[in-house]
């Protein structure tokens, strides 16, 4: 297996951009994105679903060409080079993909000769992984749980030792516990050195990314470390619960000097337009009046999420 210069980035697009034909015109998926992973970064793309993430994933993978710009990856382009390039790199699909009736231990031996190498050879890439499947390695692949076929993608990925990898919001649907065991198995292959570009739609995964993108409707719209995306929030935040939260949604909207409102969990987060003349306090009388109950209004501190929602609004009034 080659190897790439330090100062190359495991995975660069240049303004790239895809576009699909329809009976209607055309569609953008992606436009003039611009993005590096670094070598041995943990790199996440977090948007909404039709953002854009799984066309960039698939240009990324050799499996589609793009309309216009480039990516490369491991200084290779996905055009010119996509034979080397997917021998190389391990793609993990947004769609569990691998193949339902054979075993756990079929289709990881499958996967192992499709790359001409074996389990064996390549063991201690998938060690950690592989030792909680272990004990299910007869059972089909169909047979086993949402976390647990997860796992058994990735191990399927990493059977030939990539040296990036692909995973296309390889957490969707996933029970908390196993989103959680399978971020630390993330954390601990990017210690090993490996290059990881993952999407996903969950703020609390993102945080443990090295730098998150946000994307929407094919457009990165920001870029940076989890911690600095965090501390560039600058409106006031407040948290807001009541005991009929649809209709508080409704009511603070309505609400002069409110710049946006949105659900997070159990509580509504409020920000504030600049130097508006509301208060904590007055901001209760007001709901007093509209005949709210169970009033809780608390100071927030920001998280990703509302960092996305904030950027939203802001091209929004742009």
């Amino acid at each position: 297996m080659g190897s790439i210069k330090p100062d190359t980035p495991a995975i660069k697009t240049s303004f790239l951009s895809k576009s699909y034909r329809t009976g209607k015109g055309s569609i953008e998926a992606l436009h003039k994105v611009s993005l590096e992973v670094p070598r041995g970064a943990l790199y996440g793309l977090i948007g909404p679903d039709g953002a854009g993430k799984t066309t960039m994933f698939r240009i990324l993978a050799t499996l589609l060409l793009p309309s216009e710009g480039s990516a490369q990856i491991l200084g290779m382009d996905t055009v010119g080079g996509y034979r080397e390039i997917r021998r190389r790199i391990g793609y993990m699909p947004s769609r569990f993909s691998l193949y339902e009736d054979l075993t756990v231990e079929e289709n990881l031996g499958f996967f192992a000769s499709v790359f001409k190498t074996t389990v064996k050879t390549n063991y201690d890439t998938i060690r950690d992984i592989y030792s909680q499947l272990e004990p299910f390695k007869t059972r089909a692949a169909g047979a086993l749980s949402g976390g647990m076929k997860q796992k058994l993608a990735l191990c399927c990925a990493l059977v030939h030792k990539p040296e990036a990898l692909l995973l296309d919001e390889p957490t969707t649907g996933v029970d908390p516990v196993s989103r959680q065991e399978f971020w630390q198995m993330l954390s601990r292959l990017k210690e090993s050195g490996i290059s990881i570009l993952v999407s996903t739609p969950y703020m609390d995964e993102a945080a443990m990314c090295d730098t998150v993108a946000f994307i929407d409707n094919g457009r990165i719209l920001s870029e940076d470390t989890p911690g600095n995306i965090v501390a560039s929030f600058r409106p006031a935040l407040w948290k807001v619960r009541t005991s009929d939260m649809y209709r508080l949604l409704t009511d603070l909207r309505a609400l002069p000097h409110i710049r946006t409102c949105f659900s997070f969990g159990s509580w509504q987060h409020v920000t504030l337009e600049p130097e508006a003349a509301v208060s904590q306090d007055s901001l209760e009388v007001y709901l007093r009046r509209k005949g709210h109950t169970g009033i809780r209004i608390e100071a927030g501190t920001p998280t990703l999420e509302d960092c996305f929602m904030e950027t939203m609004n802001n091209l929004r009034n742009e």
